[in-house]
């Protein structure tokens, strides 16, 4: 049996509407004798007669009329999925999965990136993911993830592109009634609901303190960042607990059990019992954000989204 291949059913379409081979031949630009002949080959196929050949022309039997019915709806679908595909390629539609930290997650840039790529393309889809640096890795070589928001891991990834976006400060959460709070409290400045100490601490002044810190296998950067610093200022940090997640630190902070320090962006987390202190500049500690994605070429989904964090970047 012989395929009934999309041409015929063009061929086909183009004969009943214009009731004439040989005006129809003109208008898909063919010459009349092949297209007379794939039309009897579809009537072949079908196993009935399709048009009757009048004087002046042809018209549909009741055979034709349904046929014709069907054939435009296949060729309408068909258009469908060819535009689809054009827009997927072009990055216009599709679905991404994005990860990222619990830290970046507050920060302006995460949500900026979300709010331009809605705007632009608002075919794409996002599906976000939390998890931990060393997580979001692994997900990504193992492609359950587009890209992830990352904060700095040790070492450059195998097989992904890290990209810097930017280096935030990092500030020292503490305990509202702790003894710097209560020496600086003629000064303290509430800036959008948030406890901020105007001027600076030097890391020294933290010697004493016991620190809870995110704990190393989810984000060895910043870890390490903090405990080199730590030691340039003179003391090796006495780390009271470790913490699962970013945000459970500054629980932690807030029930009076140590002092913290975290990325300047998470004090937009509304948290009771916590005042916020920044560095002075020397040890400078950042806390840098990546954007990490496969070294393969990107979807075009995935390479609007790229876009958009650039621009994002450029504007935060």
């Amino acid at each position: 049996m012989a395929m009934i291949e999309l041409r015929h059913f063009r061929y086909f379409v183009a004969v009943a509407e214009e009731g004439h081979v040989t005006r129809a031949a003109a208008r898909l630009g063919i010459q009349q004798p092949p297209l007379s002949q794939q039309i009897r080959a579809l009537e072949r196929e079908v196993g009935a007669q399709l048009f009757r050949r009048l004087p002046r022309g042809v018209e549909l039997t009741d055979a034709g009329r349904t046929l014709l019915e069907k054939a435009r709806l296949v060729l309408s679908d068909v258009e469908l999925a060819l535009d689809a595909a054009r827009r997927t390629a072009r990055g216009e539609q599709g679905q991404l999965v994005i990860g990222f930290t619990s830290s970046a997650a507050f920060h302006p840039l995460v949500a900026s990136v979300v709010r331009l790529l809605r705007q632009t393309v608002p075919g794409v889809t996002l599906a976000l993911r939390e998890g931990n640096t060393s997580d979001l890795i692994g997900e990504l070589r193992s492609e359950r993830l587009d890209a992830a928001f990352i904060r700095s891991p040790v070492e450059r990834p195998v097989g992904l592109v890290v990209e810097p976006l930017l280096a935030e400060e990092m500030l020292v959460a503490l305990p509202d009634q702790h003894a710097i709070v209560e020496r600086l409290a003629g000064r303290l400045a509430k800036r959008a609901g948030q406890g901020m100490l105007e001027g600076r601490i030097a890391l020294a002044e933290l010697a004493q303190e016991t620190f809870i810190l995110y704990r190393r296998p989810s984000g060895p950067g910043l870890y390490d960042s903090i405990i080199a610093a730590c030691r340039a200022a003179g003391f090796s940090p006495r780390i009271g607990q470790e913490a699962p997640q970013m945000v459970s630190t500054l629980s932690l902070v807030a029930a009076g059990l140590g002092v913290s320090i975290i990325p300047a962006s998470m004090a937009r987390l509304e948290t009771n019992g916590i005042a916020y202190a920044r560095l002075d500049d020397l040890p400078r500690l950042t806390a840098p954000l990546h954007l990490a994605y496969r070294e393969e070429k990107p979807s075009g989904a995935l390479e609007r989204f790229i876009d958009c964090v650039r621009r994002s970047g450029d504007v935060i």
